[in-house]
């Protein structure tokens, strides 16, 4: 099955378990959504949900309207490191990070300019982190409707999402704030490492 996706930022559960188990196609052709998980994600801290959000610089035209695939991230303030000590802290006492934190760091390091393209980049690490290669096949055009593949681009709404049944598993701070459910795909890779890929494919999508 075809499934038309955003490139999301270090995607939600939920969109990685669709990414593994279906032929993707990435939107690129659409308009930059603010509140969207396109610059953000959600973790889980000793405090709780906690949002990694990337600062973009806006430079809408006369609609004040920008195309994703132009959207450019904000390096004047470095988010890059905020977020990664913040990863650091969160999990650092989880069973896998040390494992994979030579493959996660890098990203955390360029000077990279392009949302989308560092979008990817991400996606790309966690499939290689996984064992899986994710399609890089894009969009040509936009398509309000898709008529040949199966259109799960809600997925990156933030703030409409879909009630998802998601098997429960170990998280860092569980006895303090219980099974948070659909996290970043970070959240996934470090509590359960080498398990990871067979949890996705176990996981129920209902669309």
């Amino acid at each position: 099955m075809k499934l038309l996706l955003h490139p999301t930022y270090f995607p939600n559960i939920a969109t990685f378990a669709a990414l593994v188990k279906n032929e993707v196609i990435w939107e690129v052709k659409d308009n930059f959504q603010k509140q969207t998980y396109r610059n953000r994600c959600y973790i889980c801290t000793d405090k709780g949900r906690h949002m990694l959000n990337i600062p973009i610089k806006h430079a809408g035209g006369e609609e004040g309207r920008q195309k994703y695939a132009d959207v450019h991230m904000d390096n004047s303030y470095p988010w890059k490191k905020q977020h990664w000590r913040t990863l650091e802290t969160a999990y650092r006492t989880s069973p896998f990070f040390e494992f994979y934190e030579d493959d996660i760091r890098p990203l955390f390091e360029g000077d990279d300019a392009s949302l989308l393209d560092f979008n990817l980049k991400t996606i790309e690490v966690i499939g290689n982190c996984i064992g899986v290669t994710i399609g890089n096949a894009q969009t040509d055009t936009f398509e309000l409707e898709p008529t040949d593949k199966v259109d799960a681009r809600f997925l990156a709404e933030a703030k409409k999402q879909r009630k998802m049944e998601l098997e429960p598993y170990p998280q860092v701070f569980e006895d303090r704030h219980g099974f948070l459910p659909n996290l970043s795909i970070l959240d996934l890779l470090f509590n359960e490492g080498t398990n990871a890929l067979d949890y996705l494919k176990l996981q129920p999508l209902d669309f």
